[in-house]
């Protein structure tokens, strides 16, 4: 139960903060002394710009969304941020052909700091530490 209240709830705020901040009247601003920005960006390609093909892409998400189920009795709350974010980002590009990425680190090391996110992006992430920790396995 606890995956299933994690992932709709992360699944509407992922929305949410896309419907938010998809807005013509929005301008680029940055926080934290210029180490985050805020922007828009339309991503018709894969995490981290991987070369993979829209209909390859929709059948990748797919199966891990089912992996990540399956798998979800070793971190509830890790597996409900990872579906939530996941299918926010599956129905997103299945919707609209790409995913509206907003946040970016400037002053990131590296290549990092060229990559933009979003919210799911976020939640797919400490989903998945956790659910590779095993944390919060009970419950």
């Amino acid at each position: 139960m606890k995956t299933v209240l994690t992932g709709l709830a992360t699944f509407g705020a992922c929305h949410a903060a896309r419907w938010y901040l998809d807005r013509g009247s929005r301008k680029t601003t940055e926080a934290a002394g210029g180490h985050i920005r805020l922007t828009a960006l339309w991503n018709k390609g894969a995490a981290f710009g991987l070369p993979i093909r829209r209909e390859g892409l929709l059948m990748l998400s797919g199966a891990v969304l089912s992996a990540v189920w399956l798998l979800r009795g070793r971190s509830p709350l890790g597996a409900g941020l990872a579906l939530g974010g996941g299918a926010a980002n599956l129905t997103e590009r299945m919707r609209h052909g790409k995913v509206y990425d907003y946040v970016q680190f400037p002053k990131a090391p590296g290549k990092l700091k060229r990559y933009v996110f979003n919210l799911a992006d976020f939640a797919i992430f400490a989903g998945g530490l956790l659910m590779a920790a095993g944390k919060h396995g009970n419950g």
